[in-house]
């Protein structure tokens, strides 16, 4: 998967999930990330890098997100191998939406950022 050879020097937020990125860069000033004030959005040069798992198509597909206080652009989009695919609707009981990734999604996608 030579398309995260570009992206592997980047700091990876692995524990963001869609709905905490909405907490901190669209609701930024009203609470806290992870319950600590220490981590809120302070510019528009506060970024996060992280991975979500989008579920609304037939087959789901992975993205690698940069979110800012002025938006959210894709990085990246990328298929999951079929057991991951399986078992991650699975792990959703095949329901509709965006997710953060699984312990299992987490450790094949370092292992192709590093094979990149």
């Amino acid at each position: 998967m030579g398309q995260f050879a570009k992206f592997k020097d980047i700091d990876i937020d692995w524990n963001m999930t869609p709905e905490d990125a909405v907490a901190l860069y669209l609701e930024w000033g009203n609470s806290g990330y992870g319950g600590s004030y220490e981590n809120r959005v302070r510019s528009k040069a506060d970024v996060s890098y992280y991975f979500v798992i989008n579920t609304w198509e037939d087959k789901p597909k992975g993205y690698l997100i940069k979110r800012n206080s002025d938006g959210a652009e894709e990085l990246a989009s990328f298929d999951l191998p079929e057991q991951l695919e399986k078992s991650f609707l699975q792990k959703v009981s095949h329901h509709k939406g965006v997710y953060g990734i699984t312990p299992e999604v987490r450790e094949w996608l370092e292992s192709e950022m590093v094979s990149a």
